[in-house]
């Protein structure tokens, strides 16, 4: 939850300045986002991931060893498995999703892409927009790992993005060149990767299935579903197929599983069944197919997008059984603003997720106002 410098005072039993001192050092340091609204500033914990993980290495660097850094953040994300997996596969409600691959689409399917569901509209509609070096990329260059796709390319925006350009840790751009990038993206067969809410996008990475700590995890949890998938997935067609490969070649979790068919028109030539438990729908395959034997067809059930942050707060809370920590380590009582979009977003959810809330609340004020709003039987 945002806080003030005031609040931390009282906290810590010191001085409103003091503290506004210590603030100031932890947002120079990316270990705190700084916003201000009405003027006055508020402080904000960035969560691990997107947060504080990535900020530590979207830019190179003197103060710190960003080689021991990163060999430490590999070992905890990518060798030992408790916070990647406590992270991506408990709870339904996911913290990133997976924006399709706008160049993919036809003219048919185009129109039933929503504008949150395109890199492309978050870009055009973001009041800042900052860019800055890829950290997963970054994070496997210092252990020889990386790839060759473009580094300084993954995206911020909006209220995330203003602080991180004053302090110096990404740089601004507008939308023209923003645009360039996402093109670049494109043409380097990168995945868009970004925030899990419809309003207020706060990033947007440009991601590789080799480097890319969302994809590996999706790819060695495989049917968990660590990220929310498009509301696309690809649709081969046999007869179309030249059994090249290519879309196994370029999909970033190895959804495409190349088979033998003896009907196919080489010796040895082999057709792609999509594993739709892997696949994210982001439509790379699609447009990597030379011949046209993919297409992008909708799923069978759409997937549903938190509105906001604060929406998908509640409700990763409420899967987790965590959301009486969410209200009470966060002092969501002290502040009406706080308490009163936690209580807005329970009275939205739909009733088996209240009922949810309510079990965890175990408040009589919850549980009356849910019984006069007719919200549960």
């Amino acid at each position: 939850m945002p806080f003030t410098a005031r609040q931390a005072a009282k906290t810590w039993s010191t001085t409103e300045s003091e503290a506004r001192k210590i603030l100031d050092g932890l947002a120079i340091r990316a270990l705190l986002l700084d916003m201000t609204r009405d003027d006055e500033t508020f402080y904000v914990l960035p969560p691990p991931m997107a947060g504080f993980f990535e900020l530590s290495l979207m830019r190179i660097r003197t103060d710190i060893d960003q080689q021991a850094l990163s060999e430490l953040f590999y070992q905890y994300l990518n060798v030992e498995e408790d916070f990647i997996r406590d992270l991506f596969v408990r709870g339904k409600t996911k913290p990133g999703r997976i924006f399709v691959h706008e160049p993919a689409l036809s003219s048919e399917n185009s129109s039933q892409v929503l504008g949150y569901e395109r890199s492309s509209e978050v870009i055009r509609t973001a009041r800042h927009i900052a860019v800055g070096l890829c950290y997963c990329r970054h994070k496997m260059s210092h252990l020889g790992k990386a790839c060759t796709a473009t580094q300084e390319i993954c995206m911020s925006f909006n209220g995330v993005a203003e602080p991180l350009i004053r302090h110096g840790h990404a740089r601004r751009i507008d939308v023209p060149e923003a645009v360039d990038l996402l093109q670049q993206a494109y043409g380097q067969q990168l995945v868009q990767f970004g925030d899990n809410v419809r309003e207020g996008v706060n990033f947007i990475c440009h991601c590789c299935g080799c480097c890319c700590d969302a994809l590996l995890a999706a790819r060695r949890f495989t049917t968990l579903h660590t990220v929310q998938t498009t509301n696309f997935v690809p649709a081969p067609d046999h007869g179309l197929c030249s059994g090249c490969g290519r879309c196994a070649g370029v999909c970033p979790v190895e959804a495409p599983i190349l088979t033998g068919d003896a009907q196919m028109p080489s010796p040895g030539s082999m057709r792609p069944r999509i594993d739709m438990d892997r696949c994210l729908g982001c439509g790379l395959c699609v447009r990597a197919c030379r011949h046209g034997a993919l297409r992008l067809v909708s799923r069978p059930v759409r997937m549903l997008t938190p509105v906001n942050t604060a929406h998908r707060v509640v409700l990763m809370a409420t899967e987790r059984n965590c959301l009486q920590n969410l209200i009470f380590d966060n002092q969501a009582l002290t502040s009406h603003r706080a308490m009163a979009a936690i209580i807005g977003v329970i009275l939205k959810l739909p009733p088996v997720k209240q009922y949810l809330a309510r079990k965890q609340m175990n408040s009589r004020y919850l549980d009356r106002l849910l019984d006069s709003a007719h919200i549960l039987p």
